[in-house]
């Protein structure tokens, strides 16, 4: 069922009344933000801050990413989780970053979609996050969550992000995006989800189907 501006505008309220509107990664500029989404895919946040915390100690910027040997980064980010393919990523990433844009992350999509590793997806979130672009990030718990709630009623990501970009203001694309992962996370799981305790169970078509009669 499609919800209405209001209904849309009140699960937001909820949802903003609750977490937090940035990210959980961890970064001090765009290029360590960069860094920490390509090692976020399939790994929690807490797990990538630890490691950051230490890597980005060592090395922080562009220039020194890319003179690294990738056996030496992947000792850095094994903890990760798929430490080989992200490491080779982090490092072209970073030398076309030095060679192509003078060392300084792009700031439109398209440019960001150029770098190794970087997807629509990652994309967003370094403008939303680094930037402070309006756009929506739709990573699994974005989708889940907005298809869930009715927010979007979409079979791809691709599809979720224009349904949730035309659903809720545009002022509010970064803030919601980053909710709805926070959300994801704590309470609409993708296994046995925490309906009992969800603030916006209400207004939630998933809930509204499965547990009242």
């Amino acid at each position: 069922m499609k919800k209405s501006k209001e209904e849309v505008l009140k699960v937001l309220e909820i949802l903003g009344s609750l977490y937090p509107s940035r990210t959980a990664l961890k970064f001090r500029t765009p290029f360590e933000l960069l860094v920490a989404t390509i090692l976020s895919a399939q790994c929690t946040d807490k797990k990538v801050n630890e490691v950051t915390e230490r890597l980005f100690k060592k090395y922080n910027t562009p220039e020194q990413f890319a003179e690294l040997e990738q056996e030496e980064l992947e000792k850095e980010v094994k903890e990760c989780g798929f430490y080989k393919n992200k490491s080779k990523n982090i490092i072209e990433a970073s030398k076309k970053i030095v060679n192509d844009f003078k060392g300084e992350i792009p700031r439109t999509r398209e440019e960001l979609m150029t770098l190794p590793g970087v997807g629509r997806k990652t994309a967003n979130v370094i403008l939303s996050n680094a930037f402070g672009v309006q756009a929506i990030a739709v990573d699994t718990h974005v989708f889940r969550v907005a298809n869930r709630i009715g927010l979007a009623d979409a079979k791809d990501e691709l599809n979720t992000e224009i349904q949730l970009m035309e659903n809720i203001p545009e002022n509010l694309w970064r803030d919601a995006h980053n909710w709805l992962i926070y959300h994801g996370r704590n309470i609409c799981k993708a296994k046995n989800p925490k309906c009992e305790n969800c603030p916006i169970r209400e207004f939630c078509n998933y809930f509204n189907s499965k547990f009242e009669s």
